[in-house]
């Protein structure tokens, strides 16, 4: 908790601007209940969600840090900029404050081991909108209680456009909208202001994805079909990769109609000693290309024998199925 406070606090006041409090405090409560809340410079959290916590479990991830950030980052994002009482508010506070904690993440962890977290994000957020009895809504017009939305969908949203327009330009959209609405009164802001900030830094091409990511509910049925090594002479291996890739556009209610593809996604090979888990593989292989048909194949080689490989492999987008993104590798004779 305290290294991801000191590493939190160097990333938001290098990136976002001041910290406006002379201390910043956490406060232990017993396991009644289970959450982290930010309150100005103190954050009560439960002994249940982190002081207790075994991060050495298999498949863990290292939610204490990331709920240490993420609380802190509410020192910005609902502390210094508050948004109005409408619809698309919690994007302004939950979804940027998920955005500042995976920016410490990385930057901890390095990207190639993000794929943990976002698939558990992806998870959620399918698992969420399946029970919503109501209507899902875009991020644009999220409600407070659509938590599946605004914090799981909110960090996938908010790393793809990272990704897409770097972690620079995002930041400079952010420090601009800080600095027009930080510690104001009404008329307080509205997603569309903020939405407007990403706009002003992404170049024409994208502008389409940002429609797709907060205006729209937008899915990428992505998927491996095929892998297959073979050794060269060398001591290289070549590795197929075949993929079939969709994208479709759904409604509040779950109805969807197919999207035109045309997007620039990850492929990737990956390396794993043997009897390693996930945590200890290498990267061979990772690129993105341009996916503008419903299937195809890409031969890369690679220095060393691979373990698997796939499409959107980390799982930066928001994929109906997180799972089949990758497949084992079989390495023909």
């Amino acid at each position: 908790m305290i290294a991801a406070t000191k590493k939190s606090l160097d990333y938001f006041t290098a990136n976002f601007g001041p910290y406006q409090h002379r201390q910043f405090r956490i406060l232990e409560f017993p396991g009644y209940a289970q959450f982290a809340q930010s309150f100005p410079n103190t954050i009560p959290y439960s002994e249940a969600i982190g002081f207790i916590t075994n991060l050495e479990a298999e498949g863990s991830v290292d939610y204490v840090f990331y709920v240490t950030a993420h609380e802190l980052a509410h020192q910005w994002w609902a502390h210094q900029v508050m948004g109005a009482d409408a619809q698309g508010a919690t994007l302004m506070s939950e979804t940027m404050a998920q955005y500042s904690a995976l920016m410490v993440m990385e930057r901890e962890y390095g990207p190639e081991k993000m794929r943990k977290f976002l698939k558990h994000e992806l998870d959620s957020y399918l698992r969420g909108r399946g029970g919503e009895i109501i209507e899902e809504l875009p991020l644009d017009h999220v409600e407070d209680s659509q938590g599946y939305v605004h914090y799981r969908k909110g960090s996938l949203v908010m790393y793809r456009l990272k990704e897409a327009l770097g972690a620079d330009a995002i930041n400079r959209a952010l420090r601009n909208f800080l600095a027009k609405t930080k510690f104001g009164g009404p008329p307080y802001a509205l997603s569309k202001d903020l939405i407007a900030e990403f706009r002003a830094v992404a170049p024409p091409d994208q502008q389409q994805l940002i429609a797709d990511l907060f205006e729209r509910i937008t899915f990428y049925d992505n998927r491996a079909d095929e892998i297959t090594a073979r050794k060269l002479a060398d001591g290289k291996y070549e590795v197929t990769i075949a993929w079939k890739a969709g994208k479709k556009l759904s409604d509040g209610i779950g109805k969807e109609s197919e999207l035109a593809l045309g997007d620039d996604i990850d492929i990737g090979v990956f390396a794993r000693s043997k009897g390693g888990d996930e945590d200890d593989e290498k990267v061979l292989y990772l690129k993105k290309h341009r996916i503008d048909t419903a299937e195809g194949k890409f031969t890369v080689v690679v220095d060393e024998l691979p373990y698997d490989a796939g499409i959107d492999p980390l799982n930066k987008l928001i994929d109906r199925v997180s799972s089949d993104n990758r497949k084992r590798v079989t390495v023909e004779d």
